[in-house]
């Protein structure tokens, strides 16, 4: 192969992301749409039936009701679609479940994690072979372990570098569907206020501390500087499926220790796979690690002390927040509130790898990114496609014999679902992507801001966020911890 052939098989290519479906049941509507006009066109049929035309002027506000429901948007959903967030949310506040405050003087059952919401029912799992701690979630039956992630700056890499390292994530995507075992995938990116322990840590080995006046200079900058920086983190999450691994499970003396025996045969193949995509992981996280994360996330004010003073704030069992709020439209912990967003709409055109740089880069925000990956098997991948494939040639056979005309947006919709089975049968996986982003402030104005800026940065990237109104904590725990949870 010659060095131009080679260069070109590594050309920078560009991707372009699969559309959010919005095809209906029949005829554009949604499940919960047909219900509510059935309701109405029902209502009508009787009234008609047992009252004749005399009852129609009962019937109106009925009616009217069901085609509000129906065809009225708001925040880019119908007002039917609204009708579960609201009733849920309603039932929680009836219940008095949008506060939560830590009993201090009643301690929590051993090996339980101090988190807040439905997160209050994990429990963790030290690994006695390899130290690490695994968060045990026994509604969804998951087992999920956490790795510190370093990397270069994706931006300065040259093109052909950047196409290699993309390839290379791929096939780290590709080893969560072979295993069959994996239930989610999470990366997660956050920026963090800089202690400053690495300047201290500098100065104090190479600095010459002699009393005099440019000495004492020196370090009262280094001092003042180094909290005001902000760095990088980022963490892999890899959460094990114990139902659908239960004969492994069994076969490795079954419990809690089959389990970890099952995850750890995971997480070496992801440390090998993350080592051979250029990245280097930096261990899997003990509990001492994981409670530094809960408790930053929840109370970013004292991040950087926890972190400069060692051996402080490294208990899981309290690392939780004292005091959460949820309101309709963000969450207050300890010491911030905070606001999720949802990545709807990835870009629709064609986007070069790098696109997310106007999120991911945006200074003067603290934010964290979340990217979780659910892989399906090949078989359910299958029959799911053929199962959109059968539906979307139905609906339009339905549309023609109507006379109804078939937009640009249901074809492309088809297009992106034949795309999807070539290259199943390419070989290559299906997973769901969910991106979501925490932004952290001191106070709700300078929240509203900071989502502000988060939002036109999306924009730049191609991409469109929706604020998850109603449902915030829920959020909050999937997006800014490292515990591969759902919304």
């Amino acid at each position: 192969m010659t060095h131009q052939s080679a260069v070109r098989d590594y050309e920078l290519a560009p991707v372009k992301f699969s559309r959010l479906t919005r095809r209906g049941v029949l005829l554009g509507l949604s499940g919960a749409q047909l219900v509510v006009v059935g309701a109405g066109a029902i209502t009508l049929v009787f009234a008609l039936y047992f009252g004749g035309a005399a009852s129609l002027v009962y019937v109106v506000p009925i009616l009217t009701l069901c085609a509000t429901l129906t065809w009225v948007g708001v925040g880019g959903r119908k007002l039917v679609e609204w009708v579960p967030t609201v009733s849920r949310w309603l039932r929680r506040s009836i219940r008095g479940q949008l506060l939560f405050q830590r009993r201090v003087a009643k301690p929590r059952p051993a090996g339980t994690l101090s988190l807040p919401g439905d997160a209050a029912r994990l429990r963790q799992w030290v690994d006695p072979e390899t130290g690490a701690v695994m968060v045990h979630d026994p509604h969804q039956a998951t087992l999920t372990a956490i790795v510190g992630v370093t990397h270069p700056a994706f931006i300065l890499l040259d093109p052909v570098e950047q196409q290699r390292r993309v390839t290379s994530w791929g096939r780290v995507l590709a080893t969560t569907c072979r295993s069959g075992r994996i239930a989610s995938l999470q990366v997660m990116e956050r920026t963090l206020p800089d202690s400053g322990k690495g300047l201290a840590e500098w100065w104090s080995q190479h600095g010459r501390q002699n009393g005099s006046w440019t000495s004492t200079t020196y370090a009262e900058l280094i001092d003042r500087a180094g909290p005001a920086g902000e760095r990088h983190a980022s963490t892999v999450s890899i959460s094990l499926d114990m139902k659908a691994a239960g004969r492994a499970i069994r076969a490795a003396g079954g419990g809690n220790r089959g389990a970890a025996a099952v995850l750890r045969q995971e997480m070496s193949t992801m440390t090998a796979a993350l080592r051979a995509a250029d990245l280097a992981p930096s261990g899997w996280l003990e509990p001492g690690d994981l409670a530094l994360i809960l408790r930053s996330a929840y109370d970013p004010v004292v991040a950087g002390a926890l972190e400069r003073h060692g051996d402080l704030g490294r208990d899981l069992a309290t690392a939780g927040p004292v005091a959460v709020t949820e309101s309709w439209s963000s969450v207050r912990s300890d010491s911030a509130h905070h606001c999720v967003l949802w990545i709807s709409e990835w870009p629709r055109s064609l986007v070069y790898p790098g696109f997310l740089a106007p999120v991911l880069l945006s200074s003067g925000v603290r934010r964290t990114f979340t990217l979780l990956y659910t892989p399906m098997r090949t078989d359910q991948a299958a029959r799911n496609i053929r199962k959109k494939k059968t539906e979307y040639i139905s609906d339009a056979a339905q549309r023609q014999r109507i006379g109804q005309i078939e937009d640009a947006q249901q074809s492309a919709e088809y297009n992106d679902v034949l795309q999807q089975e070539a290259d199943l049968t390419a070989g290559h996986g299906i997973l769901r992507n969910t991106g979501l982003i925490a932004v952290s402030a001191q106070d709700p104005d300078e929240l509203e801001r900071a989502v502000a800026d988060i939002e036109q940065a999306a924009i730049q990237a191609s991409c469109e966020t929706r604020r998850l109104w109603g449902q915030q904590a829920q959020a909050f725990s999937a997006a800014a911890l490292p515990l591969c949870r759902t919304v």
